[in-house]
């Protein structure tokens, strides 16, 4: 009975250590959430305004950039799947990576050939270990993310669209990821960033309104990156390209592709932030609970102790009663 108290009691400090720990990471997660909100909200009057920029490029260039012309037959596809460096997550990078398996399926069905391009260790990790081979992999920043970051990931997408499928490129780049809509809902995506669908716009509206870039899924200008606006209505300023709108659109269309993958970095480092919050603290109640469990478990050993020690008592001051009066 002693051996069983001193191995509850052990228990109910390694459970107490345990909670001490994913209390500190629930903590440090929320904090967390409100900087990577802070990041997105400031680079989102840059993203409007690049955007802007662009559908006024695209209305007056020529449209014969491969990132804006796609192929009839796309032959070979790019997927960057955005997982995260760190684990205490919960489902989190699970559920990325299963969504981008079944785009990857959808895609091969189509007669494609897929290529991942895999954003932090989670899922660079589950690829290598099924012997994948990888596009590009980049770990180390998930929680925050820079544009510098997203930057080099773009340079290499842009990249692979830019070659010929014959020599190793690709003809269409996907995005999987996961975005953030409030502390609890976060939903993963799967969207087509390039190549971007320009609508044309008629004449008699042609210096009032610019054409709207769109992702595959309906949205306009940001809403390549998947937040699935409506089309512009609102009038756009007039521009004056020098030296021309097609070297403008040229020059403009790296910083777009750089931009689409930031925002979608600072979305899914907020939605990693929320679930490992989440998970924390369902860990943190349910050792919360495995304390009391183990508390009233331990009050029952010892009382069963108690018991035994006071019926060993008075079972013994018996026997010498009963001695005595022999």
């Amino acid at each position: 009975m002693g051996a069983q108290l001193r191995e509850l009691r052990q228990r109910i400090r390694s459970v107490e250590s345990i909670k001490k720990i994913t209390r500190a990471q629930e903590l440090i997660a929320t904090s967390r959430i409100a900087r990577a909100q802070q990041f997105a909200e400031a680079a989102r009057p840059y993203s409007q305004a690049l955007v802007r920029a662009m559908e006024a490029a695209a209305e007056r260039a020529r449209l014969d950039n491969p990132l804006l012309e796609g192929v009839e037959e796309p032959r070979r596809s790019a997927i960057l799947v955005v997982t995260s460096d760190g684990g205490f997550a919960g489902a989190y990078s699970a559920n990325v990576i299963r969504q981008s398996e079944a785009l990857a399926g959808l895609l091969r069905e189509q007669g494609q050939e897929v290529v991942p391009y895999v954003v932090g260790k989670k899922g660079v990790s589950w690829f290598t270990f099924r012997g994948r081979e990888l596009g590009g992999q980049y770990v180390g920043f998930t929680g925050k993310p820079s544009y510098a970051d997203a930057r080099k990931i773009a340079d290499d997408i842009l990249d692979a669209i830019n070659t010929p499928t014959e020599e190793g490129g690709v003809d269409e780049i996907h995005i999987v990821s996961t975005h953030f809509r409030n502390m609890v809902t976060q939903e993963v995506r799967a969207r087509r960033l390039f190549p971007i669908m320009v609508e044309d716009v008629p004449e008699e509206i042609h210096h009032a309104e610019a054409g709207a870039v769109r992702s595959d899924n309906g949205g306009t200008g940001s809403g390549a990156a998947g937040n699935g606006r409506p089309a512009r209505t609102d009038v756009l300023p007039l521009y004056e390209f020098e030296p021309s709108a097609d070297e403008v659109l040229d020059a403009l269309l790296p910083q777009y592709a750089g931009n689409l993958v930031y925002t979608a970095l600072l979305d899914a480092a907020a939605s990693e932030w929320a679930a490992r919050r989440r998970a924390m603290k369902n860990a943190t109640d349910n050792a919360g609970e495995l304390q009391e469990s183990l508390t009233r478990e331990s009050n029952s050993a010892r009382q069963a102790e108690i018991t035994q020690e006071i019926s060993e008592i008075v079972g013994g001051a018996d026997a010498l009663a009963a001695a005595g009066s022999e």
